[in-house]
């Protein structure tokens, strides 16, 4: 496969600032053997949706009080709700306590590891394994997350580590969604980059 170009990420993705992204997605295909014309447009499409075409890399946490008890109606009350709403990093330290290896909601892990990158990624335990498998301190520094080379590579990380070029291979786009969301949630939207990514990268 040739590498990535940044006309052909323009073309998938026109929100996004190709000329920085481009080369950094384009190394982190090949380190991560996400090396046909399939594995690579399932993996952009997911990164599209996902960060909104490369320009939201951080989590939006600034929830309404109707908007935390319709995302997680079995944690908040209309009276914690209300206490909790547009006030982000007490809604992270909050929802994510004592999830992912995070520590409890005084502990700050919550905001510290809040999801960031392509494909974004959240959680204590989360930080630390891309961490140790980047060889970069992540755990540290979780905002390195950001970085167009940083945050292709976890995505890479991520994308290899659960198994996705197989179902890539096997064109099973549904699947990956699963893998990548936990369910369905903007499938349609995802099919719509992977069939652009497809054209894109001529296959």
């Amino acid at each position: 496969m040739k590498p990535l170009s940044a006309t052909m990420l323009a073309t998938i993705m026109p929100k996004a600032d190709a000329a920085k992204w481009a080369p950094a997605l384009s190394a982190a295909l090949a380190e991560y053997n996400i090396d046909t014309p399939l594995r690579a447009s399932a993996f952009l499409a997911q990164l599209a949706h996902e960060s909104v075409e490369l320009t939201r890399l951080e989590e939006n946490l600034n929830y309404s009080a109707d908007g935390l008890l319709k995302t997680w109606p079995k944690r908040f009350t209309s009276g914690t709700a209300a206490i909790y709403a547009r006030h982000p990093e007490k809604i992270a330290n909050f929802v994510y306590a004592k999830r992912n290896g995070n520590g409890d909601e005084p502990s700050g892990d919550g905001w510290r590891f809040r999801g960031r990158g392509p494909i974004q990624l959240t959680g204590r335990a989360n930080y630390r394994a891309a961490a140790i498998a980047l060889e970069a301190p992540l755990e540290e520094n979780p905002e390195a997350v950001l970085a167009a080379l940083v945050g292709a590579r976890v995505a890479g990380w991520y994308w290899e580590s659960h198994g996705l070029n197989a179902l890539a291979d096997a064109e099973d786009f549904a699947g990956i969604t699963r893998a990548i969301n936990g369910g369905l949630t903007g499938l349609a939207e995802r099919e719509g980059y992977y069939r652009r990514a497809k054209l894109a990268l001529v296959i």
